[in-house]
């Protein structure tokens, strides 16, 4: 089979597009035959192997990535089962993630798969898995104002719609070709971070959720009674330590960093939700899976809102 490959840390041109064995899966597994694929910031911190200090690690090693093959969204229709799986069958669309999902097989524990939304394509379908798990951990339970710094990008997205179905009141913190998009996902105020710095112009909010990193902890305590962090280089001038710098030095008192465990009860929850049309994944671009090179570019350079997906 084809598949996206990873024998060396470096730019996007360090990815190729290469024959490899075709997996097998074990008895608690499924054997889906991929769709589409979605890409997260984690692919991009694995391609660079950054940070250096997480080598290794379950996803980094010390001189190549542990897994060969990149990716971990997928959607796709199951091939076959193992002996012990109960809860799917071959002809099954499903979505979900594991290690080496770009590739046109890719083997997935039972417990890290949900059946498809029936109302989603499954390029949208692949764009759920990390980012919708992530932003329904981070605001599950908020029914207060809620402010969410970096919402336009592929956690931002799915949290502002989540938010809004739990009945917050959401303000979403974006750039100026990002507002509109925002407004149409449900967004009850709006703040264009280049004419406007949100910690100074608005009151505090019950939550401030933060998926950039991009402001210190103590303008985030201006702008929000509680802070959630999630994502890359939080406050450290990097991505090499991110939130976890900040526990070591011990600065994270009143404020929480996220963390999320991937299961099949989450993405259940999130069909559900999209069944019901209360959240639909946004796709900022798609890519055929030979140019996940161009797509990994475009994710690193070119400030991508929303998902970018790959198509088998």
């Amino acid at each position: 089979m084809k598949a996206v490959v990873q024998d060396r840390y470096g730019s996007p041109d360090v990815l190729q597009f290469a024959d490899v064995p075709k997996p097998e899966p074990a008895t608690d597994q499924v054997l889906v035959r991929v769709q589409a694929a979605s890409l997260n910031a984690r692919d991009w911190h694995v391609l660079r192997g950054d940070p250096y200090v997480a080598r290794p690690s379950r996803d980094l090693g010390w001189f190549r990535p542990n897994d060969r093959i990149r990716g971990s969204d997928f959607a796709g229709v199951v091939e076959s089962v193992g002996s012990a799986v109960t809860r799917f069958r071959p002809g099954d669309e499903v979505y979900g993630d594991s290690p080496a999902a770009f590739a046109e097989y890719v083997v997935a524990r039972e417990g890290r798969v949900e059946q498809k939304p029936a109302n989603l394509t499954f390029e949208e379908a692949a764009a759920v898995p990390l980012a919708g798990q992530t932003a329904l951990i981070g605001v599950s339970g908020i029914s207060e104002r809620l402010l969410i710094n970096g919402a336009s990008g592929g956690v931002g997205t799915f949290a502002v719609q989540l938010a809004k179905a739990f009945g917050a009141r959401v303000t979403a913190v974006c750039s100026t070709r990002n507002v509109e998009l925002l407004e149409s996902l449900g967004a009850d105020q709006v703040i264009d971070y280049k004419t406007t710095d949100f910690v100074r112009s608005v009151e505090q909010h019950d939550v401030l959720l933060d998926l950039v990193g991009n402001r210190s902890l103590r303008d985030l305590r201006k702008a929000g009674q509680r802070v959630i962090l999630s994502g890359g280089g939080v406050f450290t001038g990097g991505s090499v330590f991110g939130p976890m710098g900040l526990m070591i030095r011990g600065k994270l008192s009143r404020t929480e960093v996220l963390t999320v465990r991937p299961g099949a009860e989450l993405l259940a929850q999130l069909r559900e939700l999209i069944e019901a049309g209360k959240v639909k994944p946004v796709v900022d671009r798609t890519y055929p899976l030979a140019a996940t090179a161009d797509a990994m570019r475009y994710l690193e350079g070119e400030h991508a809102r929303a998902k970018v997906v790959l198509t088998v």
